[in-house]
């Protein structure tokens, strides 16, 4: 039989991580940008999705990809720091944002990063992907980077080049671009302080390109990193994560008409994730939240308690009741295993999708013995008997 128990709402704070998250509806954010992806890292809670499942052109911002890809080959040995590779001319005949490379330079993969990341070259990427390609091209790069794309999740992203150069098929969404960030920041922080870096002046010869051009790095408002990008079919976009305190906020813009409005929509959406939301702890783990009946068990029940601390992203403005109802098959037939599933928590904050959380035994319910029985059939007997016709008492 399906039990629903209600009990005291949860209050927030009381107690002191998809990109298949849950998505705040709440306090909504009103943003300029074509498309756009808010998450805060460490509950995996969604803060904004404007079109963000939609393919759209990357611009630089697909560079990224590259990054991970050439971390992914620095990581397992297939390339080296201070290994030196060289320029090619198909690599030499790029605009854009450059590093200014030519067939006579050998350039150190650890240069040619911070030239992708610092400078956003287009040679530099080339560069890196031509060493990379199963088949030693550009293009053969961008095959690769599409199928290691789709391994990672990323259904909406297909790559034709390695810097983001304007193409018909090279596109990418917001939350897979949001996902590949999250993979640099989680799987390579030994890289990801690159992202940081306000500067780099490659061996003098690009005065003119020498700035990172993430407007929020120079804020003091936590901001360590992505990417910028900007074409005329893409408008301007930035990949972009904060940090305060333990609160990690990463997102996605895309679609903005000047730089200015990028810098300006950017910052806004950080102040607004981390001063409208706050992290609350509604449930310590291995506490009881409720109790569930046991059939012909030692004890008439059994405690219910989560494996992890419930941890949720609120609004501070929202109400500070949080509905919530434990929803199980009952009564439990004995034996009951602690650390078995048994319940579903269901916590429902106002104007927010619910949230689902396993409950799991908090003890061993051993199989009555034979008095345990004998009195819970005769209960049931008694019950019976009592009842009328049509079933009630």
């Amino acid at each position: 039989m399906l039990h629903k128990a209600t009990f005291p709402s949860l209050k927030s704070g009381l107690a002191g991580l998809a990109l298949a998250c849950l998505a705040l509806p709440a306090a909504a954010f009103d943003t300029a940008a074509e498309a756009a992806f808010v998450m805060d890292v460490g509950t995996g809670t969604v803060l904004l999705n404007k079109n963000a499942d939609e393919p759209m052109p990357p611009a630089s911002m697909s560079k990224l990809m590259t990054l991970y890809v050439a971390f992914e080959a620095i990581r397992d040995g297939r390339l080296s720091l201070d290994e030196k590779l060289p320029v090619s001319s198909h690599a030499m005949s790029y605009g854009g944002s450059t590093m200014f490379l030519d067939t006579t330079d050998r350039v150190s993969v650890e240069d040619l990063l911070r030239g992708i990341i610092v400078l956003s070259g287009n040679d530099a990427c080339a560069v890196i992907a031509e060493a990379l390609s199963p088949d030693g091209t550009e293009a053969g790069f961008a095959r690769f980077m599409t199928q290691r794309a789709q391994q990672m999740g990323m259904t909406n992203s297909t790559f034709t080049n390695s810097s983001g150069w304007p193409a018909p098929n090279h596109k990418m969404s917001m939350r897979d671009l949001a996902l590949v960030s999250l993979h640099i920041i989680e799987d390579f922080p030994e890289f990801y302080p690159m992202f940081a870096e306000t500067e780099f002046a490659f061996d003098g010869r690009a005065p003119q390109n020498t700035q990172n051009r993430n407007p929020l790095l120079s804020l003091g408002i936590g901001a360590d990193g992505l990417k910028t990008g900007h074409t005329q079919a893409a408008g301007y976009g930035l990949v972009g994560s904060a940090k305060q305190g333990d609160r990690r906020v990463l997102f996605v813009v895309s679609g903005l008409d000047t730089a200015q409005a990028r810098a300006e929509e950017s910052e806004a959406i950080v102040n607004w994730a981390f001063r409208q939301f706050a992290e609350n702890t509604l449930i310590r783990a291995g506490s009881d939240v409720a109790r569930a009946d046991v059939w012909m068990g030692e004890a008439p029940s059994v405690g219910l308690v989560t494996s992890e601390d419930l941890t949720m992203l609120l609004p501070v403005l929202g109400d500070d009741q949080v509905k919530a109802e434990v929803i199980y098959n009952g009564p439990l037939m004995a034996p009951v295993a602690a650390g078995t599933q048994v319940a579903e928590l269901v916590v429902s904050p106002e104007g927010m999708p619910q949230t689902r959380v396993p409950l799991l035994a908090a003890n061993d319910v051993a199989r009555g013995g034979f008095a345990t029985r004998l009195k819970t059939v005769s209960t049931l007997l008694i019950q019976r008997l009592q009842q009328g016709p049509e079933g009630t008492l």
